[in-house]
């Protein structure tokens, strides 16, 4: 039999990574990380360049330099796996023009893509502390949800057999899962400064942290708490155990 505290604290800890989980997905899914705020467009010139930079951006070979202007100047986000822009569908009449969201996706190819000390220069040799983060900001979100899966089929196989057991090592699956969400968010940031130092912003043009991180930044709290909930669950419960045990032996 499994004392109702326990039982409370499991179903509280099961919410919490349903939670997490849903919350680090959909973060991993939508592009909005870091977005920026450019100014409107003005002037035919300026209009002929930001649509050749469009043109570049959509159907050109993948440069970092690339697209980092076009995000830049088009009022771009950028999250684990999309980059989009916010550009007019009419460039040339302000009133009649309506602002539509065009989105690329990083391939797998290119999320190993190097880094390079000045972006767009091949030979200014490959920056290596940047191509790691960048790395680690797309692998480790994929092993925090694996952890997730493998704590969820153990509790599975647990309710089977009826067993608390296993109940502490998903509670430290679980912390594993929500320090790599954290470190996640951690290496993103991390990045994007990076980026900032050796491509600097255009003039009036503004980035901000996007609602996709921070949903991301909540998954791993709660990944936390579900864990604290298992761990203190697992040893009250076995300590009890051993206590009824000697009691009756006694």
């Amino acid at each position: 039999m499994v004392d109702n505290r326990y039982a409370t604290a499991l179903v509280i800890a099961c919410v919490l990574s349903v939670l997490a989980t849903v919350y680090l997905s959909v973060a991993i899914g939508t592009q909005h990380w870091y977005q920026y705020s450019s100014p409107a467009v003005r002037g035919e010139a300026n209009v002929s360049e930001l649509r050749s930079l469009y043109e570049e951006f959509m159907d050109g070979e993948f440069d970092e330099k690339t697209y980092s202007d076009t995000l830049f100047r088009l009022n771009g986000t950028v999250g684990l796996w999309w980059r989009c822009v916010l550009v007019s569908t009419n460039w040339h009449k302000e009133r009649d023009a309506r602002m539509m969201l065009e989105c690329r996706s990083f391939t797998l190819s290119q999320q190993f893509t190097p880094k390079y000390k000045e972006p767009g220069n091949h030979n200014s040799g490959e920056d290596m502390l940047r191509t790691y983060l960048w790395r680690s900001q797309f692998l480790l979100p994929l092993v925090s949800l694996g952890l997730v899966v493998l704590a969820g089929l153990s509790g599975f196989c647990a309710c089977l057999c009826r067993s608390l057991t296993p109940t502490l090592g998903i509670g430290i699956l679980h912390l594993l899962a929500g320090l790599c969400t954290l470190a996640t968010v951690c290496c993103y940031l991390a990045g994007m400064d990076l980026l900032h130092r050796v491509s600097m912003l255009p003039d009036k043009v503004d980035g901000s942290l996007g609602w996709s991180l921070y949903l991301a930044l909540i998954s791993s709290p709660l990944h936390m708490m579900a864990a604290a909930l298992l761990v203190w669950a697992a040893r009250s419960h076995s300590q009890n155990y051993y206590r009824m045990s000697a009691y009756r032996v006694a």
